[in-house]
């Protein structure tokens, strides 16, 4: 987003147009609720929050009354009226202990149920088909989405609750009692140079001014933390990230004596954290000489308030308590804002940053719709590469054929050298690359794509064979059959066991593993990105075959770096980058 300068117009622009941008955010996340099929027992929960919220409101209005009758017993000294009133006391206190309860109970669980309804809902964007690799090469907006999904989301839905609560009871209390205050300013007269006169209400103007002030102080104080807090949000998710990036990678740092450069790298990072931190520790005090002072003024604001109607003989001593108890609650209603001001800058952050999120997974798919994507089709019983160019920063990556079409049992090898674009051709095989030109056909039953990583999804053995698919899918003999085709059968007793095997398996035992999970799946067309190339010779003959023997009828379409020796594959075709053309605006080379 471009910042304009230069005036007040464009600020006041920018502030209009992000108030118009939060009330959007909030009607998509209400239709998002509603459409999870969730939304009746979320309005069940506000209900019961309206009700109680209003019974609460009705019994501290019971509550306040009750002060001046206590008091006026205790001034008379009026003991049978005083244990009358205490025990009114207690039936009043008694209910609102009730209500209390219910209260939290209620708060709870509408935490609970937003944090479900938005967290399933992001989980469902996210992993839609393609969704999570687009989003994570489109810029900023896709860095460490698990900082969004998970601690935004749960910050966003325990502030919406807790303010949304909050505001509805400021408001309601402020409406009851207001009325009380105004009852208790009347007849109360002024005395000015001999002359007199009566302020209708003075009581509740002068909370209304007292509170009015101290609310825009705090709002213009407390503007500047919407920006801090999702600055914050960004960089503690740039730390963690990196915090997991070097225990993920321990053992490549210890053999490299990488520790000094890694602790640079960490410091940096954390710098740029803290950075942050002491911007948002300054905005944050200077808010607080308004919040605190505020607080201070208010233990003899009330008192100050109402003394001239008690000096005035116009209330009683009890009366005067009961005063000071309604100023309270209505300037403690009014001063919601200045309470909650760093509150509601955390909460239009964390909703800012989720519901962009949320949006730019919807709208990542729109980039398939530029003029120059690569068309996929389908196709029965063949693949066919038609005048397929795939667009990349440095320039276009082509084949030396124009047209390639693979059959039923064809074994072909596309072979390219260093930086041609060898994934980023895999990709747009898969319908992940977009940006190209020419048109792809695949047949649309038994195709499997087999990355250059092998991906080893949480469980046992059995499940990372098996997936996506269910365990009970395939028999047992099937997974025995198929480690001990890629050589790795001493994995056969762990089948059932359950553990971290991205680090308890060696690289060529985990890419044995995807190869046997090829064998245990037996498609009928294979696509495979230099996968081959990372196997020993040993691990690639037995690969080999096995792939003759127990699949001799599936076409495999292989990706390399090398020219194969061997005469597994019956066609070989070339690879190569044009560098110097115009590439694909706004990739990032680092997904070549």
């Amino acid at each position: 987003m471009t910042q304009q300068t230069g005036g007040p117009g464009p600020a006041v622009d920018k502030t209009v147009a992000n108030q118009s941008r939060i009330f959007l955010q909030l009607g998509t996340l209400w239709r998002m609720a509603r459409a999870s099929g969730e939304g009746g027992r979320l309005l069940w929960l506000i209900a019961g929050l309206v009700t109680v919220i209003g019974a609460t409101a009705y019994a501290q209005i019971r509550l306040n009354a009750w002060n001046e009758p206590f008091y006026d017993a205790i001034n008379r000294r009026d003991i049978p009226a005083f244990g009358f009133q205490l025990g009114v006391y207690g039936i009043i206190a008694g209910t609102l202990l009730v209500l209390n309860v219910s209260q939290t109970w209620l708060n709870l669980m509408m935490k609970l149920k937003l944090r479900e309804i938005l967290t399933r809902d992001l989980f469902q964007q996210w992993l839609a088909p393609r969704r999570a690799f687009l989003i994570a090469n489109a810029g900023p907006i896709g860095v460490n989405p698990d900082q969004r999904i998970h601690e935004d989301a749960r910050r966003f839905t325990e502030l919406s609750t807790d303010l949304g609560v909050g505001l509805f009871q400021a408001t309601l209390l402020l409406v009851s009692f207001i009325g009380v205050l105004w009852s208790l300013s009347a007849g109360v007269s002024f005395t000015f140079e001999g002359a007199s006169f009566v302020v209708p209400g003075y009581m509740v103007w002068s909370a209304l001014l007292y509170a009015g002030l101290a609310s825009l102080a705090s709002w213009r104080l407390g503007k500047p933390l919407v920006d801090l807090n999702a600055e914050h949000y960004a960089r503690e998710s740039d730390v963690r990230f990196s915090l997991g990036r070097v225990n993920q990678n321990c053992d490549g740092i210890a053999v490299y004596r990488g520790e000094a450069q890694e602790r640079d790298r960490l410091n940096m990072e954390f710098d740029r954290l803290l950075e942050v931190m002491r911007r948002l520790v300054s905005a944050t005090t200077r808010l607080a000489w308004v919040t605190a002072g505020y607080g201070w003024f208010t233990i003899v604001a009330p008192v100050i308030i109402a003394a001239p109607a008690y000096f005035a003989g116009n209330l009683t001593f009890g009366g005067l308590l009961m005063a000071v108890g309604a100023f309270t609650q209505v300037q403690q209603s009014l001063r919601w804002f200045v309470d909650n001001a760093n509150l509601i800058a955390d909460w239009k952050a964390t909703l800012l940053r989720v519901s962009e999120f949320r949006r730019a997974l919807i709208q990542i798919d729109l980039v398939e719709r530029d003029a120059r994507r690569i068309e996929i089709t389908e196709a029965k019983d063949r693949i066919v590469l038609d005048d397929l160019r795939v667009l990349l920063p440095p320039g276009p990556s082509s084949l030396s054929e124009r047209r390639l079409e693979i059959g039923p049992g064809e074994r072909v090898v596309i072979v390219g050298g260093p930086s041609s674009g060898k994934t980023s051709l895999f990709r747009a095989l898969a319908g992940l690359w977009p940006w190209g030109t020419g048109r792809v056909e695949l047949s649309a039953e038994g195709l499997m794509f087999m990355p250059k990583h092998p991906y080893l999804p949480g469980g046992s053995l059995r499940d990372i064979l098996a997936y996506p698919y269910a365990p009970d899918t395939f028999r047992d003999e099937d997974y025995r059959a198929a480690l001990t085709s890629m050589g790795i059968a001493h994995l056969i007793p762990t089948l059932d066991t359950t553990a971290q095997w991205e680090k308890e398996l060696s690289d060529p035992e985990q890419q044995g593993l995807a190869f046997a999970r090829l064998l245990l799946h037996k498609p009928r067309w294979v696509v495979i990105d230099t996968a081959i190339d990372t196997l020993p010779p040993q691990s690639r003959r037995a690969l080999f075959d096995a792939l003759r023997k127990e699949l001799p009828r599936t076409s495999i379409l292989a990706i390399s770096g090398v020219e194969h020796k061997y005469d597994f594959f019956d066609r070989l075709i070339g690879l190569s980058l044009h560098s110097g053309n115009a590439g694909a605006v706004g990739l990032s080379p680092n997904s070549v």
